[in-house]
């Protein structure tokens, strides 16, 4: 290109494994080097780096990192033209979007979980979202059962703890983490786990369960999901159309999650309309940094039936210094962003203050594979 302006993209598999992520880059490098202006096209270029690596990137890591290549490509696109993203997406369907803070780690006892949903009530939000179980740092113990009736009692016990201290406006989503455990000795839930857990959650108003099964259980999902009023979410770890179809023809999940920067912004949209279409809602997933955020957050704008967008609550700087100018929160919505492209900053002094180390990547500790702490 010939203009000088600089595109920002970010892949959430970055967050797992970004030794890999060079190396993808730079074998899509030659598709997007020396292109003019007018040949920034992102759905097109998207396409031709597709088309190139069909074999091997039809799904998985390979596409995420394509997300991040993608994002780059939209926000170079939205400086050129001077728009917010989602503007180059078709326009903004919604004035503010509902937003929640993730919590993390269900605190206990109880009156730690209730001090961190007063945090956030205090930070501006009027939701959030917390694990299934609980955590005591005092002694580092997790909540660890194969009971269906003990896992029952334990989240009405934490249900209805926060019932007691928060009123009917703020709402409370809970997750799983039944694809992401991260201790050695917890077990995932059986289907028997996951509808006594549901049917004694029922009447708290939960806007959302995330994740009770790995998502190689789409039929747990989907009989999950007749079998109880809660609202069933996941995909998170889906990348491509076709994975989020296996779920929606089974009418698997009631809210699915993509995630912009791990499928991309255009398949972002695309997904959301599949369900939109089967009277289903999104609900963004973004555990990434500032770019991945507002990768979503634009995405979710242009897409329909957005139910609520996450956002990180307790943000460190590279979220709160590479999303200006583009967040806008105020009283516990998002409003659309109005800065061009994805309203992000990556300055050298950002980049040189947080280098790159080899091995940070996430993962769920097994032997012989331990994160250092």
């Amino acid at each position: 290109m010939d203009s000088g302006i600089i595109g920002i993209g970010e892949t959430y598999i970055g967050y797992f494994v970004p030794e890999v992520v060079p190396n993808i880059v730079d074998f899509f490098r030659s598709i997007l080097v020396g292109l003019t202006d007018d040949e920034i096209q992102p759905g097109q270029i998207y396409d031709r780096m597709m088309r190139c690596a069909h074999f091997w990137a039809r799904t998985g890591m390979a596409v995420s990192v394509l997300a991040g290549i993608e994002a780059a490509l939209w926000d170079l696109r939205g400086k050129l033209d001077n728009k917010p993203v989602y503007e180059l997406l078709g326009g903004t369907k919604y004035d503010r979007l509902l937003c929640y803070a993730t919590g993390s780690v269900s605190n206990y006892p109880w009156p730690k979980l209730n001090a961190k949903i007063e945090q956030y009530r205090v930070a501006g939000f009027r939701a959030a979202k917390f694990a299934a179980g609980w955590y005591d740092a005092s002694n580092q113990c997790v909540f660890n059962s194969t009971s269906p009736q003990e896992w029952a009692d334990i989240e009405s016990e934490k249900l209805e703890a926060i019932g007691r201290t928060t009123s009917g406006d703020f709402a409370i989503c809970m997750d799983g983490h039944m694809d992401n455990m991260h201790h050695a000795d917890l077990r995932p839930w059986t289907i028997d786990i996951a509808k006594t857990v549901m049917q004694a959650i029922e009447p708290y108003g939960l806007l959302f369960f995330e994740e009770p099964f790995n998502y190689d259980q789409v039929n747990d999902y989907a009989e999950l999901c007749r079998s109880t009023t809660v609202d069933i979410a996941g995909g998170e770890c889906l990348t491509t159309p076709n994975e989020f179809q296996a779920f929606a023809d089974l009418d698997a999940l009631d809210i699915a999650q993509p995630d912009a920067s791990f499928i991309g912004i255009g398949t972002f949209v695309d997904v959301a309309t599949m369900f939109a279409k089967r009277g289903r809602q999104i609900a963004t997933h973004a555990w990434s940094s500032g770019a991945g955020i507002m990768a979503n957050i634009h995405a979710a704008f242009a897409s329909p039936g957005i139910a609520i967008v996450e956002i990180p609550p307790l943000a460190g700087p590279l979220h709160t210094e590479v999303w200006v100018p583009g967040l806008r929160f105020e009283d516990g919505y998002i409003l659309p962003p109005d800065a061009p492209g994805l309203g992000v900053t990556l300055t050298e002094e950002i980049k040189n203050r947080f280098p790159f180390i080899p091995g940070s990547g996430e993962f769920n500790p097994v032997p012989g594979k331990l994160q250092v702490m």
